[in-house]
């Protein structure tokens, strides 16, 4: 089964805010497209297996099927629908930040 994969507002800004930090705060605009590049590319990557990826542990987000995929130095949280044949993107989070975050 192919899912569609759809992101949040806030994953967007996420994103956004990634590629604004590694361009123009780091100075280096080719490794922050780079860097978005690898982040969509595995994003896109859960159409086909959204589960082979660790449940998150915490509730009340294991009880929703929150998820957790590693890519680099970041953690993409996400929740598969069965059901509805969607992966929903939740947040993408710098490894470091993601105490106190859910």
């Amino acid at each position: 089964m192919i899912y569609e994969v759809t992101t949040t507002n806030q994953a967007d800004a996420d994103l956004r805010e990634i590629y604004e930090y590694i361009a123009f705060e780091l100075l280096s605009p080719d490794s922050a497209a780079g860097q978005l590049d690898r982040l969509e590319e595995h994003i896109i990557g859960l159409e086909e297996f959204p589960e082979k990826f660790t449940p998150y542990e915490k509730e009340p987000w294991h009880s929703r099927g929150l998820r957790v995929m590693p890519v680099d130095n970041y953690l993409v949280f996400y929740i598969p629908d069965k059901d509805a044949g969607r992966v929903t993107v939740i947040r993408v989070i710098l490894v470091r930040y993601i105490s106190g975050i859910f």
